[in-house]
């Protein structure tokens, strides 16, 4: 990096722009800020920056409409794309209309400058050329605002221009398949076949002719030949769902046909040739089957490329109300009937429960409230009696944010007929913040006032008229 490396932000949201541009300039960057896309490029025809950093929901040009225009006239600049509205779409989008990196809002000012950091670097090493913006086919089945499920939407936008294999991991009902299917639909395969098969359903004997199909005659009641799910899934993708049930005589065949792009049909004599992307999924732990001999190691291997993890519900809760209202909406639909809504305190509820079975228990329980539940709003009472017999210990205690808290202390101090709530909030707040401040910069009122957006002389004011003890004083006194 140098002190000639050039940033840009554009945000509507005055703040983001305010934090970016302060946080930048400290690292060393020459950082601008533009409110709209319009004054950004206005100018980008006279002058070129090193990075760019971009909303993706602005007034006028938008994010991705912007990333396009980049793209297509300086195809060298890096541009990360941040959004406050973070779903599939908008990661997919990102990364297929060529950004650079996808960053979620709320982010870590940390990792911002870090991806900030990797775009110059990456501007500096080599110059690419640009990248076709697309617009990928719309998907609602994937749901989610979670830092966990951001990580996921990310891990398919990389993947959206890639042939390669991919293992997905989760527990049952976290939505492996649901995965699957995006990764095929955001891929250069998408319209050719998606198979889909559950290692756990098939019967041991006859999993090979499932997979690779048989010749007439090849045994009792092959009275025709049959392609199997790698002949219909040819230039597609295959998943292979709990793929650590599959027999080791049958992984030995799948390891043969990844390696060689060929296989035998059951009682077959002539190679079938075949191009197929295989994605798998297990809840089990395959490294544990190795060990234990259950499973190949070199298959292993072979299909460990590129892994996703999927989140269990209770790691991304915050999502659970948006995926309930999702739910109910479906089930409303399936069943012609009135759309059934979760009064807050059900919601709250529900975001406390382990639910050991994931996204599909959910979405079994919003299926059975559609029916069972006798109002249009879902009291607490309306739940399964399962779900309201869990135990105190079962329960996931959210953390609150600052806010939450905040708004929960404002709550009861009304109720108990407090008055004048900002005279004892404000210097309450700003104790915390100008300590917080110290504490980061080491005791460097100077540094402390930047950071907290104010000058050294109202730090110092602060200071006294909160009548704080600072260890230090300020430098020029």
């Amino acid at each position: 990096m140098t002190a000639d490396d050039k940033v840009w932000i554009v945000d509507d949201d005055r703040s983001i722009r305010w934090v970016l541009e302060k946080a930048l300039m400290q690292e060393g960057f020459q950082a601008t800020a533009f409110e709209d896309a319009n004054h950004l490029l206005s100018r980008l025809s006279r002058e070129t920056p090193h990075a760019i950093v971009t909303d993706i929901r602005m007034p006028g040009i938008d994010g991705l409409t912007l990333l396009a225009k980049i793209r297509m006239e300086h195809p060298d600049i890096p541009v990360i794309v941040m959004t406050a509205h973070s779903d599939l779409d908008s990661a997919v989008s990102s990364y297929q209309g060529g950004a650079f990196e996808y960053l979620p809002k709320p982010f870590d000012v940390d990792e911002a400058i870090s991806l900030v950091k990797r775009a110059v670097a990456h501007h500096h090493e080599q110059h690419q050329g640009a990248l076709p913006a697309s617009t990928p086919a719309k998907s609602v089945d994937i749901i989610g605002e979670s830092p966990a499920m951001q990580e996921v939407f990310r891990a398919i936008g990389r993947l959206s221009q890639s042939h390669i294999t991919v293992l997905i991991n989760g527990e049952s009902g976290t939505g492996k398949e649901l995965v699957a299917h995006a990764l095929h639909r955001h891929s250069p395969r998408s319209s050719r076949p998606f198979i889909a098969l559950n290692m756990a359903a098939i019967p041991k004997d006859l999993m090979e002719s499932e997979l690779f199909g048989h010749e007439k005659g090849a045994f009792t009641g092959a009275t025709a030949l049959r392609q199997g799910r790698f002949e219909q899934s040819n230039h597609g993708t295959l998943f292979l769902d709990e793929i650590g049930d599959m027999p080791l005589d049958t992984q030995t065949r799948l390891l043969r046909v990844l390696a060689d792009g060929e296989f035998y049909r059951v009682g077959g004599h002539v190679p079938v040739k075949v191009d197929v992307r295989i994605i798998a999924a297990t809840h089990q732990n395959l490294e544990r089957l190795v060990a234990e001999g259950k499973f190949r190691e070199d298959l292993y291997h072979r299909l460990n490329v590129i892994r996703i993890h999927i989140p269990r519900l209770r790691d991304r809760r915050e999502d659970i109300g948006m995926l309930a209202q999702h739910f109910l909406a479906r089930a409303a639909r399936e069943l012609n009937v009135e759309t059934k809504m979760l009064r807050p305190e059900t919601a709250a509820f529900m975001q406390q429960l382990p639910w050991p079975g994931n996204v599909r228990q959910l979405e079994n329980t919003c299926r059975w409230l559609t029916v069972m539940a006798s109002g249009r709003e879902i009291l607490t009472a309306d739940l399964p009696p399962e779900l309201q017999q869990v135990t105190s210990h079962e329960v996931v205690r959210p953390v609150q944010t600052w806010e939450q808290a905040l708004a929960e202390w404002a709550r009861k101090s009304l109720a108990s007929g407090s008055r004048e709530l900002l005279n004892t909030a404000l210097p309450a707040f700003e104790r915390v913040m100008i300590s917080a401040a110290l504490n980061h910069t080491g005791g460097r009122r100077r540094d402390a006032a930047d950071v907290l957006g104010w000058g050294r002389n109202t730090l110092t004011r602060k200071i006294k008229e909160l009548r704080m003890e600072v260890e230090g004083e300020d430098e020029d006194e």
